[in-house]
C-alpha cells in the first residue's frame, strides 16, 4: 500500500511538471491578450465620442429636465472612447439633477452613448423663499421648467430647510386630501400642510375663496357635508370667509 501511494503520488508530481508550464502560458497569453483588447478599445478613433455628432449622445425620456445639465455630465467625455466613459460614475451624477428620478447609462457599438431618463412628476406648487417651485410624490422640490403650464394646487408649510421626511409628510398630507375628496378637489386651490395633524384647505365655492379647517381625520365626510350645508351657512354668513369642520356634528364660522 505505501509503495502504491508513493508511485501515485510521483506520477502526480509528473503530471503537474507537464501541465504547470502550460497553464502558466495561458495565464501570460490571457492576460496579453485582454491587455491589447483593452488597448484596443481605448485607442482605435472607432471608438472614439465624436463631440462634432449630435447622434453620438442620445438622451432619451427628458421632457422638463435640463438638456443642458445632462449634456454637461457628458462633455468630459467627448473626444475619447465610449470604452473609457465609467458608466455608474456618470449615472449617479444623473441622478443629482432634480428632474431625475433614475437614469441608465449604456455604450452603444462602436461609437455612441445612451441615455435613458426616468422623469419625475410633479404634483403640486410650493413657495421656498419667496420662490415657486414644484414637488413630487417623493417631497423633491424641482425648478418649475420654462413655459410648461400645469394646473396642480399649492402645497403651503413646505420650506427648504425642510428634512426630507418633514417634506414627506406634508406631501401625504396633500395626497390624503385628495383621495378624501376625489373630484371635488377640482374646487381645491391650496392644502396647508404646515401642521400634519391640522389639515387647512382653501376653498373656492360659487365665486368666494373660503379656508376651511379639516383637522387629520375624516377629511372627505367632513368635507361633503360641509358642501351640503354650504347654501344655508352663506345665507347666514355671507361675509364669513373660514370655518372650522373638525367637529363632525357641526360647522363653526371663525372670524
Amino acid at each position: 500500500m505505501a509503495r502504491e501511494a508513493k508511485k501515485n503520488t510521483s506520477n502526480l508530481r509528473k503530471v503537474l511538471w507537464r501541465v504547470g508550464p502550460i497553464a502558466l502560458a495561458v495565464a501570460i497569453c490571457t492576460g496579453v491578450s485582454v491587455h491589447l483588447v483593452h488597448r484596443y478599445l481605448i485607442d482605435d478613433p472607432k471608438f472614439v465620442l465624436s463631440h462634432d455628432r449630435r447622434e453620438a449622445l442620445t438622451i432619451d425620456g427628458l421632457r422638463y429636465g435640463s438638456r443642458a445639465k445632462v449634456q454637461r455630465i457628458f462633455a468630459q467625455d467627448a473626444d475619447h472612447s465610449v470604452f473609457s466613459v465609467p458608466l455608474d460614475e456618470r449615472r449617479r451624477r444623473l441622478l443629482a439633477i432634480d428632474w431625475v428620478e433614475d437614469a441608465a447609462v449604456s455604450r452603444v457599438w462602436p461609437d455612441h452613448l445612451s441615455v435613458r431618463i426616468h422623469e419625475r412628476k410633479p404634483i403640486a406648487f410650493v413657495e421656498v423663499q419667496s420662490t415657486v417651485m414644484l414637488i413630487d410624490a417623493q417631497g423633491m422640490l424641482l425648478e418649475p421648467p420654462p413655459q410648461a403650464q400645469f394646473t396642480f394646487p399649492v402645497l403651503s408649510g413646505v420650506r427648504a430647510e425642510d428634512p426630507p421626511e418633514r417634506r414627506m409628510d406634508a406631501v401625504r398630507c396633500l395626497m390624503d386630501v385628495e383621495e378624501a375628496l376625489g373630484a371635488s378637489m377640482k374646487d381645491v386651490s391650496e392644502v396647508n400642510a404646515a401642521d400634519p395633524g391640522n389639515i387647512r384647505i382653501v376653498a373656492q365655492l360659487d365665486g368666494r375663496v373660503l379656508e376651511l379647517i379639516l383637522g387629520e381625520d375624516n377629511l372627505g365626510s367632513r368635507y361633503r357635508n360641509f358642501l351640503k350645508h354650504y347654501p344655508e351657512i352663506r345665507r347666514r354668513s355671507p361675509e364669513v370667509r373660514m370655518f372650522d369642520l373638525r367637529l363632525d356634528d357641526r360647522i363653526t364660522a371663525r372670524e
